[in-house]
């Protein structure tokens, strides 16, 4: 009898213990698990201010072979969200709680004077969240990151303290790809942390994009063959600038971009067509009032602006080239099949000249440190050591082709992103588009607690956890439903005191001048992607309705409205704000008049 006892208690503990560690530790089933009834490893491939059209596989000329082949092997969506900017993005990504809980309801470099000390504004991913990478560690997952953090620079704030059981992090939210050189007089040093150990120095021969290529794979390695999988967080630092490119690799695309941003857009947009990535119908944003028509310029000033598209595409090119060769080496060690992708940027393209911005006015500490440490700036050193160099606001369009805006704003263009996911969790076919999920960066928590079979707490810290905002993807995956979202489901933003809602195809957004007209607009996107035609005039109830929603997040968020903003003094700064049209005005772009050749003559004597 008591041997009859001991052998249940046996298997009781059995049970028990592999229940802790199973795909059904949640209480539900793994959807997909992975080859040989694995669970899947998991990679999430941020790219810091990807825009949406950078990519070939959504109509980009830049050379991304790799991307492309994920999206052949995969799925791609063209209604995918993120955040205005960096770190609240990453926030809601790891932690699937809305930026005003997580700690990021503003970003630390501009949390306004009324926001300071308050719940939610923190500047860095708050104690009171869990994180994705905590949840599946406990879950019987290796979590490794490699690349930029930006949530937190203190010991119990960096990634070794939020769940990643290794990694090679930087803190800041930039900085140099060639050395730990940063932008301020104040922070002239970026941070960086290995493993949960801040470094005096960084690796031999380092290069940003090659050294967290380089760290992920050793990282991978190993653990290889204990029999866990793994997540793996690539959050590369490109192509954000500055613009840092081993000589090598800076002149693959000389002379491409000198036609000038409103054609390549134009082509970018027809590719779009053709891929099906946009509706036959759609139509280019308009341009940015302040932008020139790059027809009028000279072509020494085309050939100047085009070298910065040059540098950019080169960018894109080399971490491109980094992701292939991780993916190479899933294949080699057999798991690539296995693997689970996602693939986005973290906001829309970086328009702001962000250098401008840091270095201030001639006089002060932060322009005199950037004039020396950032002072390697005729175009031939452009890439090198001690330069900086970004692209402007008519390249951001281009890379956010079709939409409006850029990083930083509510248009499409600042919060739209090109989504890639592949691997066993898809069941879609191959290479397909999705045109009709809308989806967010918040949803990934869910989906990849759901994969992986691990639950969301109901306590923190003996608080009672802050709700998930995000909706499961493994129907849509399966082919079972082509969104997440129901017509009554609304997804709400806000940063730097802009706010936008979205329900349906119905969107409304509020913004600073010069940008926006500090009223609600309201954009049927179904019919006018790049938002060309505000309906608020005419669509009084709607915009009742959404404001009532905005009303809604506000209030069950705890939103603070800053009562300081990016935008002071930009209206004065800028030029006053027309309308862009084709060939206005005639002077301008009128060509010489050529009159007919048996008309003419010489004058008579």
């Amino acid at each position: 009898m008591n041997k009859t006892l001991s052998l249940v208690r046996r298997c009781l503990l059995m049970a028990a213990v592999a229940a802790m560690v199973s795909p059904g530790a949640a209480g539900a089933a793994n959807p997909e698990a992975g080859s040989k009834g694995r669970r899947p490893n998991i990679i999430i491939l941020l790219g810091d201010d990807l825009g949406f059209s950078d990519m070939g596989a959504f109509g980009g000329e830049i050379k991304t072979p790799n991307l492309d082949a994920l999206a052949a092997d995969g799925v791609r969506f063209t209604q995918f969200y993120t955040h205005a900017s960096c770190s609240p993005t990453r926030s809601m990504l790891l932690s699937g709680v809305d930026t005003h809980r997580n700690g990021l309801g503003n970003m630390s470099e501009w949390t306004a004077p009324n926001q300071m000390g308050k719940p939610g504004y923190e500047g860095n991913l708050s104690r009171s969240v869990a994180t994705l990478p905590q949840l599946l560690k406990d879950s019987g997952y290796h979590t490794y990151m490699v690349g930029k953090w930006h949530m937190g620079k203190a010991p119990d704030l960096i990634p070794a303290a939020r769940g990643f059981e290794r990694d090679f992090s930087l803190l800041d939210g930039a900085g140099s790809y060639w050395d730990m050189l940063n932008f301020t007089a104040n922070t002239p040093v970026s941070l960086y942390t290995e493993d949960g150990r801040y470094l005096t120095k960084l690796p031999k021969n380092y290069y940003a994009t090659e050294t967290y290529t380089d760290k992920m794979i050793s990282f991978i390695e190993a653990n290889r063959g204990d029999g866990k999988p793994f997540f793996a967080y690539v959050a590369h630092q490109a192509p954000h600038d500055p613009y840092h490119l081993p000589r090598g690799e800076r002149n693959g695309y000389v002379g491409q971009y000198d036609k000038g941003w409103d054609a390549v857009r134009a082509e970018r947009l027809q590719r779009q067509k053709e891929m099906g990535i946009m509706p036959k119908d759609a139509t280019l944003a308009e341009r940015m009032w302040f932008v020139p028509d790059p027809t009028l310029l000279a072509p020494a000033a085309s050939a100047m602006l085009g070298r910065k598209m040059e540098l950019y595409a080169g960018m894109v090119e080399n971490m491109d080239r980094h992701i292939g060769r991780l993916v190479n080496y899933l294949k080699k060690i057999g798991e690539y099949e296995n693997t689970i992708f996602i693939t986005f940027g973290d906001n829309g393209a970086e328009g702001t000249d962000l250098f401008e911005m840091i270095a201030g006015t001639p006089g002060t500490k932060n322009y005199l440190y950037a004039s020396i440490a950032w002072s390697q700036n005729h175009i031939n050193s452009w890439g090198d050591p001690h330069s900086y160099v970004g692209y402007g606001p008519m390249w951001a369009q281009v890379s956010m082709t079709p939409f409006s805006q850029y990083k930083g704003y509510f248009a499409e263009g600042g919060i739209r992103n090109a989504l890639i996911v592949s691997g066993p969790i898809v069941k879609r076919a191959k290479g397909s588009i999705n045109t009709a999920g809308y989806a967010h960066v918040a949803d990934i928590m869910p989906t990849l607690l759901e994969v992986a079979g691990a639950r969301y707490p109901e306590t923190i810290n003996g608080a009672k956890a802050p709700p998930l905002i995000g909706k499961s993807w493994v129907n849509m995956l399966a082919g079972k439903e082509d969104t997440p979202r129901s017509s009554k489901d609304y997804t709400a933003w806000e940063v730097f005191g802009n706010r936008a809602v979205r329900q349906g195809d119905w969107k409304i957004r509020w913004q600073y001048k010069p940008y926006g007209t500090e009223t609600w607009e309201l954009f049927n996107l179904a019919q006018d992607v790049a938002e060309h035609h505000d309906l608020a005039a005419t669509q009084p109830e709607k915009v009742k309705e959404l404001v009532a929603l905005w009303d809604e997040y506000a209030k069950e968020n705890n939103v603070i409205l800053p009562n300081r903003v990016m935008a002071e003094g930009m209206v004065r700064k800028m030029p006053e704000r027309f309308p862009v049209e084709a060939g206005f005005p005639p002077l301008m772009t009128s060509k010489q008049f050529v009159p007919p050749a048996d008309m003419m003559a010489d004058p008579k004597p």
